[in-house]
């Protein structure tokens, strides 16, 4: 009697060890991460002005990526950046951008809220910081894997005045558009 309670005993924290085993291993397989190759994803910002539009593109930009890999739903989205590495191919107006977010070295981030489709279309939701203010932001994105590769396609609207920045305005008539398109193109190899 004491060997079968001793043995049933056993047996039980075995298939309960074994259980939480299974669990943990499939757990860590759905999850994975996606480290972004810089070379190959770019994250752009277009303007328009009077009488003409530019864009600027970060050269350096930090992201942490995971989610799901065989639904490629994210769980957790950061890209963070310094406006110092973001380039407009004028020399002149990257300075200028520089005091209009107020001096300094000044730094911007998005965080990852939530996902859901609507009409075959996927949206993300995410948290914006710029200037010190954060907004709530919702914009579509598409996700495609293939083997390991992973590349993930966005267009984000924004408004400049809901950062509390003002009007950017040079020679008394030329204007910049507070209304800016971001666009991103990540991509990277799941892990």
């Amino acid at each position: 009697m004491f060997v079968q309670g001793l043995l049933r005993n056993i047996m039980n924290r075995t298939t309960r060890t074994a259980a939480c085993c299974l669990l943990a291993l499939i757990t860590s397989a759905a999850a994975g991460t996606l480290a972004i190759d810089k070379g190959k994803s770019q994250i752009k910002v277009d303007a328009k002005a009077t009488g003409h539009s530019f864009a600027g593109t970060l050269s350096d930009f930090t992201a942490k990526v995971t989610g799901d890999d065989a639904t490629m739903a994210p769980t957790a989205v950061d890209l963070g950046w310094k406006f110092a590495d973001l380039k407009t191919a004028d020399e002149k107006r990257d300075k200028e951008m520089m005091k209009w977010l107020g001096g300094g070295n000044p730094e911007g981030s998005f965080k990852f809220v939530k996902i859901w489709t609507d009409k075959g279309q996927t949206y993300a939701q995410g948290t914006l910081k710029i200037h010190g203010v954060s907004k709530t932001i919702d914009f579509p994105y598409t996700a495609k894997k293939d083997g390991k590769t992973v590349t993930i396609d966005g267009t984000a609207a924004l408004d400049y005045y809901d950062f509390g920045l003002p009007l950017i305005r040079a020679m008394a008539v030329m204007t910049v558009n507070p209304k800016l398109t971001v666009s991103f193109h990540l991509v990277g190899e799941a892990n």
